[in-house]
């Protein structure tokens, strides 16, 4: 019996290593690590990848260089001089220790990481000449990167809702990006900064002119990419001014609608009524007795003659008709000589 025929086999398709601007093994040790983890590790843009080893195409970890603040040497703890190995990468939000075998590579990841963060060759490493060769090719295309690239710190926000955002996160950064206010085709600056002991916003235009972006000071200055637009104002404020990064934390937080943040508005109070209601009508309040004699008027139900003519009626029949009080004057007696006349006294006698 024939066998059933097999599809031919094809071949995998091979995948393609990721390309980095500078790669190595490197062993990375986070505040939440006991210890150092070894990975191979990969410079691409603003974010080192780390893989399990060095032909793996997939990353397992990640980490943006966006909140850097500087990079310092490390001595290993319980040795007395530094053995050329170990560095410290300082972030708005935490410090990373890294483990490296040589002295060259040590000051290669540092120089490489400078370059991408500052764009500049550091002058100040032990580097030699062909390394400063590679890192300038690497300046320029992270500058041809950028161009094309728009910065983490643009947001599609409003005015005042990139001022809600500056003031309610102020540890995610002080200096934001956002689309033009008037519609051109150009972006604003939003930044907030302590002023005599007062936080100050301002707002800075950005125009477009062909390929240049044309920063809206006293004295214009032009850049070529958004990029570029936030490094100016970093380093002419001493870098008192960080650009605005969200941490994943913050992002889950947000309430986004059609890629724009949602402010919510206070619900309006009802309207007062104009005149007060007016209180309900009770039963009215029993005549009162003036002076212990008869009330001022009768109810309509007793609303007769008080002294009945002769052989119409009785003392006893007249009692029975009489307001509870005026009988019990009746019985009394001596009150009621002062309230009734003296021939009401003879007929009631």
């Amino acid at each position: 019996m024939a066998s059933a025929l097999r599809p031919p086999r094809v071949p995998r398709p091979k995948g393609v290593l990721p390309s980095h601007y500078y790669e190595s093994f490197l062993e990375k040790k986070a505040p939440c690590d006991r210890d150092y983890k070894k990975f191979w590790a990969g410079l691409q843009g603003l974010t080192i990848y780390f893989y399990n080893s060095n032909r793996d195409f997939q990353h397992v970890e990640k980490l943006n260089l966006g909140a850097f603040e500087k990079l310092t040497d490390e001595i290993p703890w319980g040795s007395s001089r530094d053995p050329g190995t170990h560095f410290c990468l300082v972030l708005r939000n935490q410090e990373i220790k890294f483990k490296v075998e040589t002295l060259e590579c040590r000051e290669m990841w540092k120089g490489f990481i400078l370059t991408v963060v500052e764009l500049r060759v550091p002058s100040n490493l032990t580097l030699l000449p062909g390394h400063l060769y590679m890192m300038a090719e690497v300046l320029a295309k992270e500058e041809a990167r950028r161009a094309l690239e728009t910065p983490s710190c643009f947001l599609k926000v409003s005015r005042l809702e990139a001022q809600l955002l500056l003031e309610r996160y102020p540890e995610c950064g002080n200096l934001l990006l956002r689309p033009s206010g008037d519609g051109a085709d150009g972006v604003s600056v939003t930044t907030r900064q302590m002023h005599n002991g007062t936080h100050v916003v301002r707002h800075y235009k950005v125009k477009r002119e062909g390929t240049k972006y044309v920063i809206d000071v006293e004295e214009p200055f032009s850049c070529t990419s958004l990029d570029a637009v936030v490094n100016y104002f970093v380093s002419h404020t001493k870098k008192a001014l960080v650009p605005f990064l969200f941490d994943e934390d913050y992002e889950k937080v947000l309430v986004a609608s059609s890629s724009r943040l949602l402010i919510l508005k206070p619900k309006k109070l009802p309207k007062a009524p104009a005149k007060p209601p007016k209180p309900p009508t009770g039963p009215k309040p029993e005549p009162k007795v003036v002076n212990g004699g008869l009330p001022r008027k009768l109810p309509a139900s007793l609303a007769q003659p008080l002294f009945p003519t002769p052989g119409k009626g009785s003392a006893g029949s007249v009692r029975g008709r009489l307001p509870r009080r005026v009988t019990h004057a009746v019985r009394r007696g001596p009150t009621l000589q002062n309230a009734l006349p003296f021939k009401a006294l003879l007929s009631l006698s």
